[in-house]
């Protein structure tokens, strides 16, 4: 069961600053409403008169209120699916580009010594251990304010950067009013109507629009001036969260899923299990999908902790007759890398630290070949209307359900090809570049080979697999985003998507690794060359298998699938669902128009 705890605190009396009237009370109320109606265990209550906490004294000063953060924080406590409450009703003031909660004996002549930052609240907090922590802050209070800039605009930035799930009475420019026919202040009226019976706000989307017209028509209705609460929720499946489990809706529930799954697709197992673990409580303990996923993670966790290698489970009896091995020793290494995420000017507006586990093949005479763990997962097949030109054989979209393998880190080298086969057919010569000039005869030869020295199953990726790979979670035009960029992708960037800037055209392949990989630890998964998959060429996906298998039936077997656009290409032809087809046979092809390459995937 969720562990739910908090701290409340709720300003009349100050030392410095003009009293408010009714801080106290809407903290009062807010205690009420988080032990009775969210079921918090534990409350730290400090207010003008509020009874001492095991013999030490709750008045809001600012020795204690550091004392409960700096000991009720100095380990973490909670875990995945718990919730950690703050609260906050008094004077904010914002100094010298930082925001400050003012506590009773703050001194707006001493703002730095006598104020608390709230970057020093949210880091505190965060080290409580609980997976979802709620800052509320009601602290631009002081008339002192109304000329210029109140708190939030630096506290919503940290916010961001911690994964705090962050609201605020009003924006920085605003007044936060008190209610004198109402006894409290229009935001905590809100906010207690909006996560209780009458509004039902169970998930921090619904809780911020019920703020967002709610506390203006308060306001209004009391002729009051403009004030307008917000929410800072990042990343975007913070604002999913299931904050009040008794008016969860069924489609709270489901939406609360669809992130669950997606964490699991990007291999996120602890995000997943936080996920799933809150799905479960929001269903009272009743949702077998939850069940099965914690049971899934739990296994996944398990056979991977060894550090072996185990088969996946689509691997089936008759293809383990052809010499693979159920377990083998080669023991899961983990690296770094850091993705990045653009808008549809192709400027970078995210950056992210992912890590992922790969095993090495030792291929002899000093090369290898590391191979990375991708997770099962279900994802959505195709392109949707309007990415670019509508292509018959990007669609319809699907749901198609992938089970784990591992997939190259890379496309492969030539050096890894002259090892493997005996030569380098490639162009572009460069060890650490792409073979190309491969037709796909010669890639199934190179998997075939590549199995016997290692005594490992190696084959082409199906179609399925390759997208679900190259996608690593996302469901944009590419795995950075809306767009690319010559910076990101090895394309002819005479011809750019969306609204990326035009930019170089190189006329040859590059080195593997030059350019940042997708949230798997793939790499070059658009762009530079294509790579070869088993499928069959069909004109759309109407009756194509939704297990991720190869659909190898009903057309030429002559014509195969290629994925991922390559140094010649258009931008809009390296998107994650574009699907290119070419005849069998290299001889028929023009080698230097069409760079062809070999993307292993191994079933050990």
């Amino acid at each position: 069961m969720a562990k739910n705890w908090a701290i409340a605190i709720g300003i009349n009396k100050y030392d410095y600053l003009q009293p408010l009237n009714y801080a106290k009370r809407d903290a009062q109320l807010m205690q009420e409403f988080l032990r009775h109606e969210v079921g918090c265990e534990n409350i730290y209550f400090f207010s003008d008169d509020s009874p001492n906490i095991g013999g030490k004294s709750t008045r809001p000063n600012r020795a204690n209120l550091l004392r409960v953060l700096r000991q009720l924080f100095e380990i973490s406590f909670m875990g995945a699916g718990d919730n950690f409450w703050f609260f906050f009703i008094g004077h904010g003031i914002r100094h010298a580009g930082r925001d400050y909660l003012m506590p009773c004996d703050g001194d707006p002549e001493d703002i730095e010594n006598t104020g608390i930052a709230i970057n020093y609240v949210t880091e505190r907090l965060r080290r409580c251990g609980a997976d979802n922590v709620v800052l509320i802050l009601d602290a631009c209070r002081s008339l002192a304010t109304r000329g210029g800039e109140g708190i939030g605009r630096q506290a919503a930035e940290k916010a961001r950067q911690q994964g705090v799930i962050s609201i605020f009475s009003c924006s920085p420019q605003e007044y936060s009013y008190e209610i004198a026919a109402l006894q409290q202040g229009a935001f905590t009226t809100a906010l207690l109507e909006g996560l209780g019976i009458q509004g039902k706000c169970a998930t921090v989307e619904r809780l911020n629009q019920y703020l967002n017209f709610r506390v203006p028509e308060i306001v209004n209705q009391h002729q009051k001036g403009r004030q307008t609460p917000y929410i800072i929720a990042e990343p975007i499946n913070k604002s999913h969260l299931i904050l009040v489990p008794r008016h969860a809706t069924l489609a709270d529930i489901a939406t609360l899923k669809n992130d669950a799954y997606q964490a699991e697709v990007n291999s996120n197992l602890e995000l997943a299990e936080q996920l799933w673990i809150r799905v479960l409580a929001a269903a009272s303990g009743h949702d077998m999908d939850a069940v099965k996923a914690l049971q899934r993670i739990a296994l996944e966790r398990s056979r991977w902790e060894g550090q072996q290698i185990y088969s996946p489970p689509y691997f089936t009896a008759e293809n383990s007759a052809k010499g693979a091995s159920t377990v083998e020793k080669n023991p899961l290494k983990t690296f770094q890398f850091e993705t990045v995420t653009v808008d549809a000017k192709g400027d970078i507006a995210k950056r992210r630290n992912g890590e992922a586990r790969y095993f090495v093949e030792d291929l002899g005479n000093g090369v290898t070949l590391e191979m990375v763990q991708i997770p099962g997962g279900t994802f959505t097949m195709g392109s949707p209307r309007g990415e670019s030109e509508r292509r018959d054989n990007e669609s319809p979209q699907r749901q198609v359900t992938v089970p784990g393998f591992f997939m190259g880190r890379y496309a492969v080298t030539q050096e890894q090809y002259q090892v493997i086969m005996g030569n380098n057919p490639a162009n572009f010569k460069g060890e650490k570049r792409p073979v190309e000039t491969v037709s796909w005869d010669d890639a199934v030869e190179f998997c075939e080979k590549l199995s016997q020295k290692t005594g490992k199953t190696y084959r082409l990726p199906s179609e399925a697999e390759w997208e679900y790979a190259c996608r690593a979670g996302t469901t944009t035009p590419f795995y950075f985003g809306e767009t690319i960029t010559t910076y990101l992708v090895n394309y002819d960037g005479n011809y750019p998507y969306a609204s990326a800037p035009k930019g170089e055209y190189r006329r040859q392949t590059t080195d593997l690794g030059k350019f940042p990989p997708n949230s798997f630890g793939l790499y070059d998964m658009h762009g530079n060359v294509l790579e070869w998959c088993q499928d069959v060429y069909h004109n759309n996906y109407e009756g194509a298998p939704t297990d991720g298998r190869a659909w190898l039936e009903g057309s030429d077997n002559n014509i195969k699938l290629l994925r991922g656009g390559y140094c010649y290409a258009y931008a809009r032809h390296c998107r994650s669902a574009f699907s290119h087809h070419k005849i069998v046979q290299l001889s028929q092809l023009n080698k230097q128009q069409y760079p062809l390459v070999i993307k292993t995937l191994s079933v050990v």
